[in-house]
Order: C-alpha cells, then structure tokens, then sequence
C-alpha cells in the first residue's frame, strides 16, 4: 500500500503535534518510509506545504521539506493525469465551477487523481474530512477505498 499525503498532514503535524525542532524522529520516520515507498506526497502537495514558508531558520518546516534529501524521498515520481484531474473536479465537486472556485480546491484533486491511478494500491491521507456531493459519494469511496485506520497504525506494522 502506498499512502499519498495531503499536504495538511505536514502542516498539521509540525504545527499541532510534532514540531520539526521538537520530535525529530516523526521527520526521520516519514523520511524513511518515503525512501522505502510507502509513503509520498505529490509533487503538487508538496509545493503547497513549501509555497507556505519562505525563511528556513523561521519557518522549521520549510527548513525541512527544502532539504533535497527529503524532497528525493518523500515527493511521489510521478505526473498527473490532466484528464484524471478534470473528472476529479467535474465529478467529486462541480462540473461548471468558476475560475475563483478552483483556486479555492487547492490541490486535493490533484492528490485524488493520484490516488485513482492506482486505487487498490493507494491511500489517501489527510486531516480534512470529507463532505462529498451525495451523488458523488458512493462512486468516489468505493474506488478510492479509503480507509479510517492510521497512517501511523499501519506502517509500524511494516
């Protein structure tokens, strides 16, 4: 199982739980299991968490995913699918939404599209709760196949 990261798990976890100067084994675990494929963030994700910060010695967090290193483990290697984005929108949100209403998506559709591309082999993590359009909501959980249980909870089991 491959467990995608939306970028809210970072941000959540550095500002809430884990700060990157107080619990450096959290960073050193997800860098690990980055580098043994496990997990991932795309790239856009990514970029979201960096666009976030821009001084390393203020901002720990951007210190950290602006290391190469952990970019190279963490970020997925791998392009989205335009066509798989666009069916993202149009089905899990709205089909006819504004230029203004995108940018207020952000780049989740971006992390389920990637999702998609391999549904049975991947698991979307985040701290966002899901409120999909109720004809959306059956097709969407059944593909994706999300689960409840832990990131944490199943890649100690590994």
């Amino acid at each position: 199982m491959l467990y995608l990261l939306d970028a809210n798990v970072l941000i959540t976890a550095h500002t809430l739980y884990y700060p990157v100067d107080s619990v450096p084994e959290f960073w050193s675990w997800l860098a690990h299991h980055g580098s043994a494929g496990s997990l991932k963030i795309p790239v856009e994700n990514f970029e979201e968490v960096k666009d976030g910060g821009t001084d390393e010695e203020k901002d720990l967090l951007f210190g950290w995913i602006s290391d190469e290193g952990i970019r190279d483990a963490i970020v997925l290697d791998a392009q989205s699918d335009p066509a798989m984005v666009a069916d993202v929108i149009s089905r899990g949100y709205a089909p006819d939404l504004t230029e203004d209403e995108l940018l207020t998506l952000g780049r989740d559709p971006f992390l389920i599209a990637h999702a998609l591309a391999s549904p049975k082999d991947r698991c979307v993590v985040t701290t966002e709760v899901s409120k999909p359009m109720p004809e959306t909501e059956s097709a969407y959980s059944r593909r994706l196949q999300f689960t409840r249980r832990s990131m944490v909870r199943h890649l100690q089991d590994d």
